[in-house]
């Protein structure tokens, strides 16, 4: 019964395991959308999005089959319950990957961000594609290192959402108020991409450890 049991929680994390390389393929795409006006990797967001809401459902499928089957307890139990909590913070990020090129649709043929905040806006997407690669090494090698380490990364995201606020409310700012909305919205969505991917990598530490990881 326990192999069978260590084999099904083998297949939920394989399905993690895509989920999150979906949601990275799904923000390099909105990023793409976003900052080349990319109208294809625009269409392509939205597939994806919805690859991750289909594995999502899998996911849900079978941590709800496993607990009435195995009934799980201690350990177990916590991995299961683990396993369920990441998939809704990967689903989250696919949906915040479609946000970013749904905004990008809305101003399409002109670039939704202003040139001034494209520096900024860049380094915010290339931080995201650093924070999802490493939350998929991290389901797949369940390391507590790594998955620490998560923490430092949004760190950096926090730093950008401040000066990308700085850029918006400065006394050069000259693109008016639909623009700064669309940098703030669009700021938003990537702090919270960055911090759903943290979020995760807390369930890994403490599936791992036993241990609620440090916030900074």
């Amino acid at each position: 019964m326990r192999a069978e049991f260590h084999a099904d929680l083998a297949e939920v994390n394989y399905l993690l395991v895509s989920m999150a390389d979906a949601a990275r393929t799904a923000m390099r795409q909105a990023a793409a959308a976003l900052l080349n006006g990319d109208q294809t990797s625009a269409d392509l967001v939205r597939q994806g999005d919805e690859q991750v809401d289909a594995l999502y459902r899998q996911v849900e499928d079978k941590v709800y089959a496993l607990l009435a089957r195995q009934a799980p307890v201690a350990s177990d139990l916590r991995a299961v319950i683990t396993s369920l909590h990441v998939a809704t913070d990967l689903e989250r990020m696919g949906d915040l990957a479609e946000h970013i090129a749904e905004v990008a649709q809305r101003r399409y043929p002109a670039l939704a961000v202003a040139e001034e905040l494209r520096p900024v806006m860049r380094d915010m997407a290339d931080v995201a594609d650093r924070i999802a690669g490493k939350i998929t090494e991290v389901l797949s090698t369940t390391d507590a290192t790594r998955a620490a380490e998560l923490e430092r990364d949004d760190d950096a995201m926090d730093d950008l959402h401040r000066q990308l606020f700085a850029l918006m409310l400065g006394t050069a700012w000259r693109h008016g108020v639909e623009a700064a909305i669309d940098g703030a919205l669009l700021g938003r969505y990537f702090e919270r991409y960055a911090d759903h991917a943290v979020n995760a990598g807390h369930q890994i530490f403490y599936l791992v450890t036993g241990e609620v990881a440090a916030t900074g």
